[in-house]
């Protein structure tokens, strides 16, 4: 009996050990909680089987390989047709989730970071659009917005009155026609040079960063690094004949046939996400900017330097320190608001497997599982991205 008592008083005395460390009691914790979460996956599971199995029905993906008998009318990158399966039904729908929210957030960043500097003009006229753009626009539901563009788009002309801009280029309520760039044999050349030129101008840029950083000089070279671009590629360009040729819209019939149609749904998706998002970067700006401290300016004033300089060298890199997280939180929620798509028919990732496939399959629980991870994985990749480009761009103080 003794011995078992001092097996058991041992055995406290190692649990309260464990427990009384912190750093042993932490991982305890996190391996308890982690256990708790996978066995509540594994009940909502088994409880999702079960009930499926009760009404007939069974959880399973083999859907993805069945014919998905529907059209998608916006797919850029890869020919799709009806007969197509399931699967590539919803890669479609994720490429076109990809463009839009890539598109928007390009757009919704330069229009924001515009109006934020323009809401701390000092000219009353400029600070008051901006005032009323943002207040406006921010204050109203992003489907509204969607609605509203999409209401104007459709009310453009049609093909055969269309508004032509030099004879290349045709906006009607069939979408937006573009020239189409068709490459000829030797134009993986222009593209090497170009890729090239990128490097170059990049490794000029570092160079510059450093030297700046020692000496304090700073070399113009935004116009060496437009100009080497340029040079490089136009060079090779004519160097190896020409290899481009364009494919411009003609009419023909009632619509246009050649280049590049862009649909009028992605066109009042992009404007309105773009739009709508950047009312909200443009108070953050404007917030990162009023961060800094007053005295920058005035030291930089001091030095003679004019106030578009103030502004890029000084008073820009630091307030990106405040800009940057919530400038992050702003690209999940536009990638995030472009599920509204489908109200629109825009044929986005919510439209495609998450709509008609759903409806077709009746797999609502697979369909549904695919549509909520392919956002959960989006949303982390973009939060990985800008949190690297936040430690990237961060201030280092020597």
């Amino acid at each position: 009996m003794d011995i078992v008592n001092k097996y058991q008083n041992k055995e406290r005395s190692v649990v309260s050990r464990l427990w009384n460390n912190k750093d042993a009691r932490s991982v305890i914790i996190q391996i308890l909680t982690i256990a708790l979460v996978f066995a509540a996956l594994s009940i909502i599971l088994h409880n999702i089987t079960v009930n499926l199995a009760a009404i007939g029905k069974d959880f399973s993906f083999d859907f993805l390989g069945h014919t998905a008998g529907y059209d998608i009318t916006f797919s850029p990158f890869l020919d799709y047709t009806s007969s197509s399966t399931h699967f590539e039904a919803a890669i479609v729908g994720l490429l076109n989730t990809l463009l839009i929210a890539f598109c928007g957030i390009i757009l919704a960043t330069i229009i924001g970071f515009i109006f934020g500097i323009m809401r701390l003009s000092n000219n009353w006229l400029i600070n008051k659009i901006a005032y009323c753009f943002v207040e406006f626009t921010r204050n109203v539901p992003i489907l509204l917005h969607i609605l509203f563009i999409h209401g104007i788009v459709i009310q453009l002309p049609v093909p055969r009155q269309a508004v032509n801009f030099i004879d290349s280029f045709f906006l009607t309520n069939r979408g937006l026609f573009i020239p189409k760039p068709e490459w000829g044999p030797n134009s993986w050349i222009v593209g090497l040079c170009f890729i090239i030129s990128i490097a170059i101008v990049i490794i000029l840029r570092t160079w510059n960063k450093k030297r700046q950083e020692q000496t304090g000089v700073i070399y113009p070279i935004f116009w060496i690094s437009i100009s080497i671009i340029v040079l490089f590629t136009l060079g090779s360009f004519f160097l190896t004949g020409m290899p481009l040729t364009w494919s411009v819209p003609e009419l023909r019939g009632f619509n246009f046939r050649g280049g590049v149609s862009v649909r009028p749904e992605f066109v009042a998706l992009w404007l309105a996400l773009s739009y709508y998002t950047a009312s909200f970067i443009a108070e953050i700006v404007r917030s990162g900017i009023l961060a800094v401290s007053k005295g920058q300016n005035e030291a930089a004033g001091a030095l003679g330097l004019t106030k578009s300089r103030t502004l890029q060298l000084i008073i820009i890199p630091q307030a990106m320190r405040i800009i940057i997280p919530p400038l992050a939180s702003q690209y999940l929620n536009l990638t995030k608001n472009s599920s509204l798509a489908i109200a629109i028919g825009y044929m986005d990732l919510v439209a495609t497997i998450g709509g008609i496939s759903l409806m077709q399959t009746g797999k609502e629980m697979e369909t549904m599982i695919i549509v909520l991870l392919t956002y959960l994985v989006i949303s982390l990749i973009i939060s990985a991205f800008m949190n690297w480009y936040n430690r990237a761009t961060a201030l280092v103080e020597r």
